[in-house]
């Protein structure tokens, strides 16, 4: 080896130190730099969102009224399980609190897969080059534009079973032989509510996987399309796969949404235990009832079911990706 390279490995070697040590040193500029920026919306998220869910927390374990929240006294875990002569009391024994549980999951995860569908086959028409797309693209977001409460009174009126047009419609085309109660009766009130939903928010997911779509590479495409694969299989080998990230944020927003449901529901259905989700069933209890110690244990255990929810499908989404946890 020649001196010139001995002294030229060195060299390189400081020189590579030198650029990592600017690198780390700008990495921690930046890092510092978006803590600034992001510290007024952490301090304002904390006022707006932290301080009253630690209300709500500990309201939770006292006997608060809605009369009286200063005057509340601690009680421990009596609004959520508590043994008293010979009897289990609480949140966790009520009947209709699991039942409301339970028509929030499977309202959640219906209506959510509903969308995932509609709003990817609505995507790719979309996606599509025809005339006058630009026209029907901002048609398709109308339902998504129109407040929530006044399109569940809108569907409400429609539903109506004596003057509704949604009955009107199907006994004119021969489908049914007598108006339908879609509101009030026990087999169709959880139905009619997921119909509303999937017409409001189906829009959402379609801009969401749109915007996913038009960010695919062409070539693969064009590949396929000189190799004769069929439209089908190019959506379930290539447009699927590749669009997937784009479903799973769509899904999480829509997730988010549909398990702490109150407007639509209530607008629709009222407090009927047929449709009703764990923030009707907090609200009842918070403000029908007035008892502000046994809502907040409800809207507790709403906050740490859908944390828990998320947590979940966050885990089996990076799974599914094969993020490194």
């Amino acid at each position: 080896m020649t001196q010139s390279a001995t002294q030229g490995a060195p060299r390189e070697g400081g020189a590579a130190l030198a650029s990592g040590r600017r690198s780390t040193k700008v990495r921690r500029q930046r890092v510092r730099a978006a803590w600034i920026f992001l510290a007024p919306m952490l301090v304002t998220l904390a006022l707006v969102a932290g301080w009253p869910l630690l209300r709500t927390f500990y309201f939770s374990f006292t006997d608060a009224s809605l009369s009286d929240t200063g005057g509340a006294a601690f009680i421990g875990f009596e609004n959520y399980l508590v043994y008293a002569n010979g009897v289990w009391y609480g949140l966790l024994t009520d009947p209709v609190w699991w039942q409301s549980v339970w028509n929030t999951f499977y309202f959640s995860i219906v209506s959510v897969s509903l969308e995932v569908v509609f709003g990817t086959v609505v995507a790719l028409l979309l996606n599509a080059e025809f005339k006058g797309r630009m026209l029907v693209r901002a048609a398709v977001l109308i339902p998504w534009a129109i407040p929530t409460i006044v399109s569940a009174k809108m569907w409400a009126w429609m539903l109506n079973d004596q003057f509704g047009i949604i009955n009107h419609l199907l006994m004119a085309m021969g489908l049914i032989d007598a108006p339908l109660a879609w509101t009030a009766n026990a087999d169709l009130s959880m139905w009619a509510v997921i119909i509303v939903d999937v017409w409001k928010t189906t829009p959402f997911v379609a801009l969401l996987v749109l915007a996913g779509l038009q960010m695919l590479p062409k070539d693969c495409y064009e590949a396929a399309e000189v190799d004769g694969i069929s439209p089908v299989k190019v959506f379930f080998r290539v447009t699927l796969p590749l669009v997937t990230p784009t479903l799973l944020v769509a899904v999480i927003f829509r997730l988010l949404d549909a398990l702490r449901v109150f407007d639509v529901i209530y607008v629709l259905t009222s407090n009927s235990t047929n449709t009703m989700t764990m923030s009707i069933y907090a609200r009842q209890q918070l403000v029908q009832f007035q008892d502000v110690g046994y809502g907040s244990a409800a809207s507790t255990m709403l906050f740490f079911i859908i944390a828990l929810a998320v947590v979940i499908y966050l885990y089996l989404g990076r799974r599914q990706l094969g993020v490194d946890q």
